[in-house]
């Protein structure tokens, strides 16, 4: 996938730690994506609605909902969008944050992770959604 085609994704950061949304957001953007970040689970869940995002990368503890709830809710509303959440997390050891990513059918991310690691997630999820301009709202 060339920067050409990854300028016409849209992707949706969810990340309270202002250093890891930063890098995040540089990171995808050199790399052609269109970024907007969010730093709580509630503005997610809000902006989700309201724009039209083709991947999500959200870390699991988060303020306001976790990724967790965050990800049920794209599941009821915005089905394609939660098919195409990656997940970030440094909380490996907790029991429900274990079972939820074993029943994902995404890459996750455990923090902290690599440039390569992040872009290489996006990558392979990015490869699943089409090749169309997005249209902004707002």
């Amino acid at each position: 996938m060339n920067r050409l085609e990854n300028c016409k994704k849209k992707i949706l950061i969810v990340e309270d730690e202002p250093i890891i949304g930063r890098l995040c957001s540089r990171i995808l953007t050199a790399e052609g994506f269109d970024v907007d970040s969010v730093d709580n689970g509630l503005s997610a869940k809000e902006v989700a609605t309201s724009e039209n995002y083709d991947l999500c990368v959200s870390d699991i503890k988060l303020p306001g909902i976790n990724g967790i709830q965050l990800y049920e809710s794209l599941k009821t509303n915005q089905p394609q969008l939660a098919s195409h959440t990656i997940f970030m997390t440094g909380d490996s050891m907790n029991t429900d944050t274990q079972l939820f990513l074993q029943g994902l059918h995404t890459p996750w991310l455990m923090k902290p992770f690599n440039p390569e690691e992040l872009i290489s997630a996006v990558r392979q999820i990015s490869g699943r959604v089409g090749s169309y301009s997005v249209r902004r709202i707002g």
